[in-house]
């Protein structure tokens, strides 16, 4: 079991590993968007042009928004890029007929937060498919360490300022290196489960383990 996970958290293997996982993550994505009629409007929060590229994404009908924090440039046609809050959608209620998201709501800090995000989901999507880690998963797929987020507080935060680990570049300073680790906070299924209750929950799995979950509904 241990030369596994040392298999696992080779960050090339683990980059490798991570993109077969997305690609058969999004063929179910696909089942979603092909069971709608056309045309399609879908908001993708925290995504890029780069990953529907890498996806090989090429629906016709379909127009893609992208909302990060801060616009990105050069879009292709049918994709917009604004800026926005995950947590305070400015938009109206059912906008879209998809809200697509792709590990990004580990990524709020707290719980409050994450509720927050799945409410504005839930409000302005008529659909949506939102995947994160699991946090039961024995390796921590940002810092790609072993049990990283089962450590005390102060030893994460060693670690980050001292290494360079999987995803995380070193944080010389105390106090980025603090706010990196409280900005990752992993989700478990049942905490999931109460901020989406009428979503279908499928296991993304690894060997014997649940290496993230997907909330589709």
């Amino acid at each position: 079991m241990l030369g596994i996970l040392k298999n696992i958290a080779d960050n090339r293997n683990t980059q490798s590993l991570s993109h077969r996982f997305r690609q058969r993550r999004f063929r179910i994505f696909l089942e979603l968007v092909r069971s709608l009629p056309k045309p399609i409007s879908i908001l993708d929060i925290g995504g890029t042009l780069a990953f529907w590229e890498a996806m090989g994404f090429a629906e016709e009908g379909v127009s893609i928004t992208l909302l990060n924090l801060e616009v990105q440039q050069q879009m292709k046609p049918g994709f917009m890029s604004i800026a926005g809050d995950a947590t305070a959608l400015d938009f109206d209620d059912q906008s879209f007929d998809i809200v697509f998201s792709n590990s990004v709501i580990e990524h709020l800090y707290t719980f409050e937060q994450q509720q927050k995000m799945a409410t504005e989901v839930q409000r302005v999507g008529k659909t949506y498919f939102i995947q994160t880690p699991n946090y039961w998963f024995p390796i921590e797929p940002h810092w790609v360490f072993p049990f990283f987020q089962y450590l005390p507080f102060n030893w994460r935060v060693w670690l980050t300022q001292h290494f360079p680990l999987g995803h995380i570049p070193k944080q010389n300073e105390r106090s980025a290196a603090e706010r990196q680790v409280r900005e990752v906070r992993l989700m478990t299924k049942a905490e999931l489960q109460s901020i989406f209750p009428k979503a279908q929950l499928y296991r993304e799995r690894f060997l014997f383990f649940t290496k993230s979950f997907v909330m589709k509904k």
